[in-house]
């Protein structure tokens, strides 16, 4: 079993770009996916060579993942 708090969108930033006071991060976009209409944001680290990004999606439970989720597919059923 999945711990919420263990994949929320804060969780996941700090364990995926670990930001500190020196490198903050930044949403620099938000909004839906085009692919399955699900919410994305992409965050950036401000890192002295450069920004380092990372797209997070939100899925249907309400966790944050690195990866989009399933499109629904469609299906035939018997009536």
């Amino acid at each position: 079993m999945v711990i919420a708090s263990e994949r929320s969108l804060r969780s996941l930033v700090e364990k995926w770009l670990a930001p500190t006071a020196e490198t903050p991060v930044r949403v620099t976009r938000s909004g839906r996916a085009q692919s399955n209409q699900g919410t994305c944001v992409h965050i950036e680290l401000l890192l002295p060579k450069g920004p380092v990004g990372l797209f997070f999606f939100r899925h249907r439970d309400g966790s944050w993942c690195v990866f989009p989720p399933e499109a629904e597919r469609l299906v035939m059923r018997v009536c």
